[in-house]
């Protein structure tokens, strides 16, 4: 299963965006989608739909869809994570009254093969490694989606212990619960993508922020000459120039999560095959030879490279296209975000034929 590439690249327009300021890309999605945009503005107007986002774990799922709301309209499209419900329903169980409240939805509206005080009792008893049965997350689903109201969904994350009759049967239930057109966003990124965003991903001790070492440093960087290493220093001001470091475990990579992969390559493939659904198909990856006539320069992911200056103490930092090797080992390049937004934009428009 490969995904074709998408062009972004227009080739009667010499111009470079900032992909990094707000201004620049509010200016880079008007040139590359502005007319789609506008048609999709309008559509949900007076329309809804569900959106399925499927992709290996760290695939960027959330990333895409999110800024692609915020282009749109955020007050009318609303991203749910199947992982952020399972664990707003820990904390419901960690209080009394919330528990009571939530006991009580699931009696009026839970549907089964397996008993409600079994689905109950797996609620109560389960560790983060046990997944939950699938008629429990429809249904906690479908409770979030009635907090919302009538709002274009984005839906990240699903059972992945489907066969393909389960699998027909989830999405066909939450459809009709909805009556809305429905499409599949599957998502393509090479396996090297997430295990160097893992392996080089710094988390600032005091705010917990998150960067990457290698594709998203912070405006400060350091370096140890003890051990020979550079670091980056957290932009937080209340932080007080905090050294961010490295979380435990993330040294592995994608290696904990392999099993985790395989099962997301599944569902992706399952989804991919089953008919009755149209399919937005996003690749987070080209090929060195063919990037030229697909995307511009600065759509692609750049990799930073640290120098020690020991003369003048300082840190040099020099960018060059992040070059990584595909699944089927084709030296690539990573896509930054926006045009693989823009990819996701034009295809929209045209399953709902706008």
């Amino acid at each position: 299963m490969e995904f074709p590439i998408f062009k972004t690249r227009i080739e009667e327009m010499n111009r470079e965006f900032d992909l990094i300021s707000p201004e620049g890309q509010k200016e880079y999605f008007a040139a590359k989608a502005g007319k789609e945009i506008q048609k999709i503005k309008e559509y949900l107007e007076e329309n809804t739909f569900i959106a399925y986002l499927l992709g290996k774990k760290n695939s960027g799922k959330g990333t895409y869809s999110k800024m692609l709301a915020q282009l749109i309209s955020p007050e009318r499209i609303e991203h749910f994570s199947i992982g952020d419900i399972i664990r707003d329903v820990d904390k419901e169980l960690a209080d009394e009254e919330s528990k009571k409240s939530l006991f009580s939805f699931l009696k009026r509206n839970y549907r089964g093969r397996l008993p409600l005080e079994e689905i109950i009792s797996s609620l109560e008893n389960r560790d983060t490694k046990t997944l939950l049965p699938t008629e429990l997350i429809l249904v906690l689903l479908k409770k979030e989606i009635e907090k919302v109201g009538k709002k274009s969904l984005f839906i990240d994350g699903f059972p992945r212990d489907l066969n393909q009759i389960d699998f027909s049967l989830f999405f066909r239930d939450l459809i009709g619960y909805r009556d809305d057109p429905d499409v599949f966003v599957l998502i393509d990124v090479p396996e090297k993508v997430i295990d160097e965003r893992i392996k080089w991903r710094r988390v600032c001790p005091a705010c917990k922020t998150s960067r990457n070492l290698k594709l998203l440093p912070t405006s400060k960087v350091g370096f140890d000459e003890k051990n020979n290493e550079f670091y980056l220093i957290c932009d937080n001001p209340n932080c007080k120039e905090k050294r961010m470091g490295l979380k435990e475990g993330d040294e592995l990579g994608i290696e904990p999560i392999r099993k985790r992969l395989e099962l997301d390559d599944k569902l992706i493939k399952q989804a991919f095959s089953l008919y009755g659904v149209p399919k937005i198909l996003l690749r987070n990856s080209i090929p060195v030879k063919e990037a030229e006539n697909f995307v511009d320069d600065y759509e692609i992911t750049p990799e930073y490279v640290f120098e020690w200056d020991k003369d003048n103490e300082k840190v040099k930092v020099k960018e060059k296209p992040w070059v990584v090797s595909n699944d089927r080992g084709v030296s690539s390049y990573s896509l930054l975000p926006q045009p693989v937004v823009v990819s996701f934009i034009k295809q929209l428009v045209e399953v709902f034929k706008l």
